[in-house]
This record gives structure tokens, sequence and C-alpha cells, in this order.
């Protein structure tokens, strides 16, 4: 698919974002079909949202321990899911800390021009949050796809 302006891709680098939670499949599968569509590049990033813990007693392992183990964790769900998405053959991305900063970091470190993320629909008192999804929308430095899950 091209833009009738300039006939050039309307994608190059999409940037998928997945929390590894159940809505991870549709919201891969919903860039799948962007990509396919528009021909572009596919890399799949979580953040590891890493608080280090305090030491409370005397045996806890060094936080640096810690955080390895959650990003192994989290690279060996993010492949499992990637292999369902039919897309193993993608680049794959694990980061660690703030989940907010770290994805409009890593768009534009890979030139990114469209960020796909899965939208969780608010109700209450819950919509006064600013949810991770809101901050990638006003601070990214391209197009945001936000895929209604939940």
């Amino acid at each position: 698919m091209t833009t009738s302006i300039d006939a050039q891709p309307l994608y190059k680098k999409i940037l998928v974002v997945l929390d590894l939670g159940p809505d991870s499949l549709h919201v891969g599968m919903r860039a799948r079909a962007v990509a396919s569509a528009t021909g572009a590049a596919v890399s799949f990033l979580h953040v590891v949202d890493y608080v280090p813990i305090e030491p409370l007693g005397e045996i806890l392992l060094p936080t640096g321990e810690v955080e390895q183990d959650l990003i192994n964790k989290s690279e060996v769900r993010l492949h499992e899911i990637i292999v369902k998405i039919g897309m193993a053959d993608s680049q794959m991305l694990v980061a660690s800390g703030n989940k907010k900063s770290e994805i409009v970091r890593v768009a534009t470190a890979i030139g990114s021009d469209l960020i796909v993320i899965g939208s969780h629909e608010r109700h209450g008192p819950s919509i006064f949050f600013n949810l991770t999804e809101d901050t990638v929308l006003h601070t990214s430095p391209c197009d945001v796809l936000a895929v209604r899950v939940g």
C-alpha cells in the first residue's frame, strides 16, 4: 500500500509493544495485518517495568540478578507469542525501565514510523490515570495505532 502523494510505502518500520498478557496475541495479529498490507518490517518490544527491591531481610538476591531473571523470562514469553502470531523471524526486543519512556526511546532508536500498542477501555475514576498508551500517543515520534483490548 502506498500513499497517493509520493508513492512511498505508508509504513516501513513497525514497533509492536506487547505486555505479554492475554491480549498480546490480538495486538500482534493486528500489527501483522498492517505489516502485511504495507510491507513493513516489524519489531516486537516488551518493557520490564522493574523497580529495585529495598533490602528487608538478610537473604535477598542482588537486584541485578532479579532484573536479569525478569528479562530472561520475558524474552521466552515474548518469543512464544511471536511464534503464535506467525512472525518468528521478526526482531524481538526486551528493555528494562519506565515503560512509557522506553517505548518512545526504542521507537526513536530503531526509526519506527508506527507503534502498535494495546489500549484498555477505562470507566469511572480510572479515566483520570495516565496510562502507558496515552503517554506514548502524546510523546511518540511517529504514528500510533491503539488496538482496543480488554
